[in-house]
Formats: structure tokens, C-alpha cells, sequence
């Protein structure tokens, strides 16, 4: 079990836990991320229409101002036609669970295969559901719209229309459920047992967790293309990776196949969380080896990120490996939202939405120098104990576009969840 050190202050939003090892364990990592299940997994998405390497651009200039070597963002905005990572886990779920039910191997089953009518004659009707804050449930209805099967989608009742009519446009079938994302998944559950659809859902719970593996497996897909693109720059690794974090799917992927690949030569993890619905760092701060739920409306911006209650599997891994767990408040996403739509100099433009965007917007909070100087001092113990300096190589996945267009002017031309004038960048 780590060994937590807790910081809060009455002069910053932003609070983190520094997780300390006697010795990380990297066994869970190497069983659940083998490399070769990543190789797997882009074996398959390589045959989707539409698939390319998404983009790692380098931010060279706000990397100079901020004075680390390099910031480099992995841009899944640009992810096939959904503008979202969650594809690459659903669908790679999906083909898992067809070659299951057929009974067939990596080398007999294809994605024109199960396009063909050979595997919908032997797999008959089936429909598909999952609950989802937005891009997991687009990126299943639009696999499934491909493959010619039904899906059902359900929602809590704080999910924006656009993300609603966004899924929608895939021919799925969207239920508004009232509550919050946890609610949504229980509903989705229990008219999946009634009616005998399959759940393809990103979060775990005992009982339930091949089908969330099979997802976080397939996120594989996008660290293995980010380290050949790494490669080609000559660097081999990031020396830190900021990902963010709902349920912690996502976050135990990259974290987990970095800690495979490169076990005690690991990066340093930073997992993120919105401050209303940060449940893996309640998790982290109880340190009892249990998930721990954050109940309420789980009120944030981070549409993608309201999640109360976290997977236990990707637990399994965060418990192990991640360094550090920070929350922070909305108008942090709000202002790495508004760094990355109006780059420095020639640095690329990058869309992102909120839950994309928060991490970068918490490395600036870092390194930016606010006016505050109290909440400064604050913020750079948590700086000076990750080794950020001048030779710092730092990993950022912008996991979404604007899939809410609407919320994304009323923050980049409206100023929606402006920056307090104490945290205002002296730079």
C-alpha cells in the first residue's frame, strides 16, 4: 500500500495527493497491458475505414515560456469521424466480444468479417447498450451502426443536447435518466438484464469486468502509435504524463501501459480529476483499498469526467503506479481550453473540449507564476516534487474536440468560468 502525503490550502482551488512506494507493483500492469494485446488492438483498428495515426503535435513555444524541454499533446480530436479516444475502446471491445461468441482467433476474424452476413446470420439480433456522459456512447452507436446491430444509450438528465442528438445521429436509441452518470449505469443495467442486451460499458463493478478490460485495452492503441511517433523525434519516452480521469479507464490505460513497457523507468503519473467529482481521489485519500463514491449532481463543466464512482479494475492499477492525484476547479479545463485555441507564436492550434483540456490548463497552474503568491508557493511543492525542470518531457492527451459546440464559444469567446484575478499569469 502507498503512503500518502495530503495538500490542501486555504489560499489555492487546486488540492493533490503524493503517492508514495516502497516498491511499485508492476504485476497488474504487465497482465492486463502486455504490449502485444496493444499490438493486437491497432492490428484491428488499422482495418477500420477512415483509421490513421491520430497527431502528437509539440507545443514548443508554451514549453519554452513555462520552461520545460518539450510539451507534447497526443490529439484525439482528429480521432476518425467522432473527434473523441472513446472509439478505440468500444470498438475494440465489440470485435472482442463477437470472436468470443464465435469462438475464433485474432488470425480468423476480421473487421470485413464481421461487416459480412455470414457473422450477423451467426450472431442473430443482438443490441448493445452502455451509460455514457457523451463520447463512449457515440463512439458505441457508431460502431454498432457499422456492424448493422440496435444499441441503446442512456443519459443522466444534465447531458447536453448536442451530446444527446451527437449520439443519436448514429441511430441509437438515447434514454434520459434522471440522476447522474452512476445513475445512468444502474438503469442501463437493470433493462439490460430485462431484456437481454449486452453491456459494452467502460466502467466495472463485481462481476463485470472482461468487457471494460477488452476497453482499456484498446485505448492501448493510442500509446503505442504515441511511442513510435516519439521515436521518431529520438526521445523514448515522456518523463511525465498528465491524464485525466472519470471513472479512471482511460487513466489506468496509459498509466498501465507505460508501467508495462517501462516498469521503474515509468514516467511520473499525474492523474486529474474535476474538484465536484473526484471520486479516485477520495479513493486515494481513504488509502483502505476500496473505491469510494462521490455522491450529488457532480456538478462540472467536465461533462466527460462526471463520474462519482470509480472502476474498480483500473483502480487495480492507479493504486499501484499513479504519483499523484489533483483536483481541480472548472475554470482550470476552462483556461487549458483557451491556451490551446489560441497557441503562442507558430505553436498548432488544438480544439479540445473541456474534459480534454483540463490537464494542460493544471500543468499551467503550475508553472504559470499567479499574481497570489501564497497560492504559488502552494502550487509549486507539488512542481518541485514531480522533478519538473528545464529537461521535463511532459505527455498530454487531448482526449476530445467541442462536442458541445454551444459550451465551447460560451467558454473560449464568452469567458464562461473565468480565471479568479489572484491566479492571473504574471508571465
Amino acid at each position: 500500500m502507498a503512503t500518502n502525503k495530503v495538500f490542501t490550502s486555504k489560499d489555492s482551488d487546486i488540492a493533490w495527493i503524493e503517492r508514495s512506494f516502497d516498491k511499485k507493483d508492476y504485476s497488474q500492469s504487465e497482465k492486463m497491458f502486455p504490449i502485444e494485446i496493444a499490438r493486437t488492438a491497432r492490428a484491428f483498428h488499422r482495418q477500420i475505414p477512415g483509421y490513421k495515426t491520430s497527431p502528437l503535435v509539440s507545443l514548443t513555444n508554451l514549453s519554452q515560456m513555462l520552461g520545460v524541454d518539450s510539451i507534447w499533446v497526443k490529439d484525439e480530436a482528429q480521432r476518425l469521424e467522432l473527434n473523441s479516444f472513446k472509439v478505440m475502446g468500444g470498438s475494440f471491445a465489440m470485435f472482442r466480444l463477437i470472436q468470443q461468441k464465435l469462438g475464433m482467433k485474432d488470425d480468423e476474424i476480421t473487421y470485413d468479417y464481421l461487416l459480412s452476413k455470414e457473422c450477423k446470420k451467426k450472431l442473430g439480433d443482438m443490441t448493445f447498450a452502455s451509460a455514457t456522459d457523451g463520447n463512449h456512447g457515440r463512439g458505441l452507436a457508431w460502431a454498432t451502426n457499422k456492424l448493422g446491430f440496435k444499441c441503446m444509450i442512456y443519459v443522466h438528465s444534465a447531458t447536453s443536447q448536442p451530446r444527446i442528438d451527437a449520439i443519436a445521429k448514429f441511430g441509437a436509441t438515447v434514454k434520459v435518466i434522471k440522476g447522474n452518470y452512476d445513475d445512468a449505469v444502474r438503469q442501463c443495467n437493470e433493462d439490460a438484464k430485462k431484456n437481454g442486451w449486452q453491456v459494452v460499458s467502460d466502467t466495472s463493478w463485481p462481476g463485470y469486468t472482461e468487457i471494460p478490460t477488452w476497453i482499456m485495452q484498446g485505448y492501448n492503441t493510442i500509446l503505442l502509435e504515441a511511442q513510435e511517433q516519439f521515436a521518431s523525434q529520438g526521445i523514448t519516452k515522456p518523463t511525465h504524463v498528465f491524464v485525466q480521469a472519470g471513472v479512471g479507464a482511460l487513466a489506468a490505460s496509459v498509466i498501465g501501459f507505460y508501467s508495462a513497457l517501462f516498469k521503474e523507468n515509468s514516467p511520473k503519473f499525474v492523474v486529474v480529476e474535476p474538484s465536484n467529482a473526484a471520486c479516485l481521489y477520495e479513493t486515494a485519500l481513504a488509502n483502505d483499498d476500496k473505491c469510494h463514491t462521490v455522491t450529488g449532481d457532480l456538478d462540472t463543466i467536465m461533462a466527460g469526467l462526471a463520474c462519482g464512482e470509480p472502476s474498480p479494475i483500473a483502480w487495480e492499477i492507479l493504486k499501484r503506479q499513479a504519483d499523484v492525484f489533483v483536483k481541480v476547479p472548472d475554470y482550470v479545463a476552462a483556461r487549458g481550453m483557451r491556451i490551446l485555441a489560441t497557441p503562442l507564436h507558430d505553436d498548432p492550434l488544438v480544439i479540445s473540449g473541456e474534459s480534454g483540456a483540463v490537464t494542460l490548463g493544471c500543468l499551467y497552474a503550475m508553472l504559470s507564476n499567479a499574481s497570489d503568491k501564497n497560492a504559488q508557493k502552494h502550487i509549486d511543492e507539488l512542481k518541485d516534487h514531480l522533478g519538473i525542470d528545464n529537461k521535463s518531457q511532459i505527455l498530454f492527451i487531448n482526449t476530445e474536440r467541442n462536442t458541445d459546440p454551444i459550451r465551447f464559444r460560451q467558454i473560449i469567446w464568452d469567458g464562461m468560468d473565468p480565471v479568479p484575478e489572484r491566479f492571473w499569469t504574471e508571465r
